[in-house]
């Protein structure tokens, strides 16, 4: 079982529509699964498009787990913790989702979910949906006391991950070629049976570790290997769009330099 792993796409069209091109043709076999880690909206300015595309996949199982964007746009949660153009965002797009939109997204469950007998989905922590995990200080209890050897998980906006063999601790970042930044890029991780992970793909729609480029995982049950992958998307037709919604400039500036 191939599973696409995705997160934090936050209704960026055009690094989605590259996400699943690349899925879908560049990676040997593909994907049987999709599983979604949440924040499918807030900041961008396609998020009827990219609800769309979710729903019209065509895979064996689809996994959605809600994100605290998702929870605020659709009118679940307030956005009193959020920042001004955070906020901004998320009731523009209240305003502008349809209204089946709207239901799917209230739907969504709450993370985690058990994807496999070894895998689980969550957009935040594992422990609580909108904990952050951006550092091994974060990652140390959810490690010790998380249910499954693995879980996925995004809200950090940054790719890679943290894991814990026996008595050794790590923070898992991909290595990529620093003079190849505008091409496609992958990265394989090992994760054996015995050990235990948490894994983020890493945002879609937009990154913060910066790299500009859309990011997402393959996890390969079968061998044990978690692979992640950045690739370029048209950066300058999603800051457009943001500019043509009169969403804040700041999030069309953020998304080509991956911050």
């Amino acid at each position: 079982m191939r599973a696409l792993v995705v997160s934090d796409i936050h209704g960026n069209l055009q690094a989605l529509e590259a996400v699943l091109r690349v899925a879908r043709s560049r990676i040997g076999r593909g994907f049987d699964e999709l599983w979604n880690l949440g924040d499918v909206v807030g900041y961008g300015a396609r998020p009827n498009e990219v609800i769309d595309t979710l729903r019209a996949l065509k895979t064996s199982r689809s996994i959605h787990v809600r994100g605290n964007h998702d929870r605020v746009c659709c009118g679940l949660s307030s956005s009193q913790g959020f920042n001004p153009i955070a906020a901004a965002a998320a009731a523009w797009t209240r305003q502008i989702l349809r209204p089946d939109n709207r239901e799917w997204l209230r739907e969504l469950p709450m993370g985690p979910i058990q994807a496999t007998e070894r895998a689980l989905c969550a957009h935040g922590s594992p422990l609580h949906e909108d904990q952050y995990i951006a550092s091994m200080r974060d990652a140390w209890t959810p490690l010790q006391r998380m249910t499954s050897e693995l879980a996925f998980f995004g809200h950090t906006h940054l790719q890679g991950g943290f894991s814990r063999c026996e008595e050794d601790w790590a923070e898992d970042l991909p290595e990529y070629d620093p003079e190849n930044s505008e091409g496609i890029e992958q990265y394989t991780m090992e994760v054996p049976l015995g050990s235990r992970h948490l894994i983020n793909p890493g945002a879609v729609g937009q990154p913060r570790d910066g790299d500009w480029r859309a990011a997402f995982a393959i996890y390969d049950e079968t061998l044990g290997q978690v692979t992640f992958f950045r690739t370029p998307y048209d950066v300058a037709e999603s800051q457009t769009a943001i500019r043509e919604a009169h969403l804040p400039e700041r999030l069309a500036i953020r998304l080509s330099a991956g911050r």
